[in-house]
């Protein structure tokens, strides 16, 4: 943008945020700029395209905390006053204010008339979430999953949730759905490999062994994974219950993941660096 904002015509000013609006840029602090510099004074003179950037300079205003949203609503509510997308943005207006069993409120009447509407629920989770009320917060987005099973984000909040109330086995199952979705993400492996590692006892550790070795796998950069796969090594190998023929593959499981931690240290850092990496290596090295 050439001229500063205080400086555009009314109708560069359109063009701009219409510009904005079909590459779907979300210039907030701009929009806010040009609506008080430019447009507030000549709301009159939009047009056709009034709604379109009341509705535009509504999210911007929610976005920046400002003023203009309320009054916004109020003028897309006399437009529309049946609009889901308009009571949306009040229940937005509503939870930036903090007054969250209103907003609360507003949503619950979007979803009782349309229960398909995966926006105002997504909205509910996170005031609760906001609130402090994870159970609750779990049981929405446990509904919301039924309805919606493909929604990867939900699955990866859900896990999240589940991890701050310790419950491991159900975090596990919401990795293993994204998995399912994702079966080439080394992230999602290692992840996957760090809950079971959490869990603990021997069929967790074997089975963080195997997903921490496909993360690897996927991505041999991945140093995480690689100490991951370093640490559940030793953990088996230790084990009194371990066989001597399941401890001695841990035992070069383990010397393979030192190995390249240890080469992956050498290309990125110096020398000083990789000896404290090889003296803490060798403090996890197994006695065969």
């Amino acid at each position: 943008m050439d001229k500063n904002i205080d400086q555009l015509s009314l109708q560069e000013a359109k063009d701009l945020l219409r510009k904005w609006r079909e590459n779907s840029e979300r210039k907030s602090r701009e929009i806010i700029d040009i609506w008080e510099n430019v447009l507030v004074a000549n709301a009159e003179k939009l047009g056709n395209e009034k709604l379109l950037i009341f509705e535009q300079v509504c999210v911007a205003a929610l976005d920046c905390n400002r003023r203009w949203a309320e009054y916004l609503i109020k003028e897309l509510m006399k437009e529309f006053p049946g609009s889901l997308r308009v009571h949306k943005y009040h229940a937005m207006n509503l939870e930036a204010l903090e007054m969250y069993d209103e907003a609360l409120e507003v949503l619950d009447s979007i979803i009782k008339r349309d229960e398909t509407n995966a926006a105002p629920r997504k909205r509910k989770i996170a005031i609760l979430k906001a609130k402090g009320k994870n159970t609750e917060a779990i049981n929405e987005l446990t509904e919301y999953l039924k309805m919606f099973m493909s929604d990867q984000e939900a699955w990866h909040e859900l896990c999240d949730l589940y991890l701050q109330e310790q419950e491991y086995a159900k975090a596990s199952f919401c990795m293993e759905e994204l998995i399912l979705h994702n079966p080439h993400s080394h992230l999602i492996f290692q992840r996957y490999a760090e809950i079971k590692y959490t869990q603990g006892g021997a069929d967790n550790m074997e089975t963080a062994k195997t997903y921490f070795a496909q993360a690897a796998k996927l991505n041999p950069n991945n140093i995480r994974a690689l100490y991951g796969l370093l640490l559940t090594a030793n953990n088996i190998a230790n084990s009194s219950k371990c066989p001597a023929s399941k401890k001695k593959d841990a035992i070069k499981l383990s010397e393979w993941a030192a190995a390249n931690i240890e080469k992956q240290y050498k290309s990125k850092t110096d020398n000083s660096d990789v000896n404290c990496i090889q003296e803490f290596l060798e403090q996890l090295t197994i006695e065969a």
